[in-house]
């Protein structure tokens, strides 16, 4: 019996063995930490300066009469309505019409007319008769004198008549229409509409003084929007001034930009990003997995199922990406979520 519980406690003491020993593995298993991680490809990286600032249309009108007379919008051709705000036009399109009857009596456009008329086919009679000998060169050059000004009068007439009429100086889009009633009597300098071209809009912005030397007239630039999270529009550095400012330490500079569709509005704050350079077939990666200490910047990668950190040199870098100059190549798995917790050669399970 005692030889019995002699094996008995043996037997149980071994299988306690067994299963602690299976326990720790159990527990080595469970160390690998749970990682994702991205394989690294070649990749493009531009060095931009990031600027903000208010757009502003390249131009702008308020448009006056130059006669008095009643009043008459003009009817807008796109919509067969009256021009209302918001209404593309184009240059020489007449927005407002001015009537006046004693006016257009005054100035006789149909007598002048006529007598332009007749004036040219008498000079071009007498013309005819001097070739032949039958009119002398006095009696031409009165008949040319007389078509001469009978034209200038009809021109003249023609220049008055179009002061009736208010036209649009460039393409642009109605910005403002004072309402008046149709019909109604006004005196001339009345303001009767507002326009705006912003097909272009400029940009005025103050840039740090390092970047003097980098910035040139032509370089390309990049300008975002909050209300337009999806669009990106173009445009170049127009103008740079030569100049830096003492209190702020900064040099202003002028931006155009390309805006055919109208989605800008004179006025927006924008961000533009003002590409100086950009590199190709270079390795990128987040600037959020990099960490920082006293023996300078590293980053996690994952090899044969382990952790190795990598000390990294960095190159251009933007606002959430920078580029890797050393510390990696091309297909190494760098570890993006779960490096926070990791110690070189930690075991380490990929998901993804």
């Amino acid at each position: 019996m005692k030889i019995n519980l002699y094996h008995f406690v043996i037997l149980f003491a071994l299988l306690g063995l067994a299963a602690c020993n299976n326990q720790s593995a159990d527990s080595q298993a469970e160390i690998a930490i749970p990682v994702s991680v991205v394989d690294l490809k070649p990749g493009f990286i531009e060095q931009t300066i990031n600027t903000t600032g208010t757009v502003t249309a390249t131009k702008e009108a308020i448009l006056t009469t130059e006669m008095a007379g009643r009043y008459s919008l003009a009817t807008n051709s796109r919509t067969g309505k009256p021009f209302m705000l918001g209404d593309r036009v184009t240059k020489g399109q007449v927005i407002v019409e001015l009537e006046d009857e004693e006016y257009l009596n005054n100035l006789g456009m149909e007598a002048k007319e006529l007598n332009l008329k007749i004036s040219e086919q008498n000079y071009t009679k007498q013309k005819s008769l001097f070739d032949k000998g039958g009119v002398t060169q006095s009696e031409l050059s009165n008949a040319e004198v007389s078509a001469v000004n009978a034209r200038d009068s009809y021109e003249l007439a023609k220049i008055q008549l179009e002061k009736m009429k208010v036209r649009a100086p460039f393409n642009g889009v109605i910005t403002k229409l004072p309402y008046f009633t149709q019909g109604n009597r006004v005196a001339s300098g009345t303001e009767v509409v507002s326009l705006m071209s912003y097909e272009k809009l400029q940009m005025e912005v103050n840039l740090p003084e390092k970047y003097i030397n980098q910035l040139e007239q032509g370089q390309q630039v990049r300008v975002m929007n909050y209300t337009l999270p999806e669009d990106t529009l173009h445009g170049v550095v127009q103008e740079l001034s030569p100049a830096i400012s003492t209190e702020t330490r900064t040099f202003t500079g002028k931006l155009s930009i390309d805006n055919d569709e109208l989605k800008l509005r004179p006025g927006m704050f924008v961000q533009a990003d003002i590409i100086l350079d950009r590199k190709d077939s270079v390795i990128v990666i987040r600037k959020d997995v990099i960490i920082s200490n006293q023996r300078g910047k590293s980053v996690f990668v994952v090899e044969q199922g382990t952790a190795e950190q990598k000390q990294v040199t960095l190159g251009y870098e933007n606002k959430d990406q920078v580029e890797i100059t050393s510390g990696l190549k091309v297909n190494d798995r760098l570890v993006v979520k779960g490096f926070e917790t990791l110690r070189s050669r930690s075991k380490v399970k990929i998901i993804k």
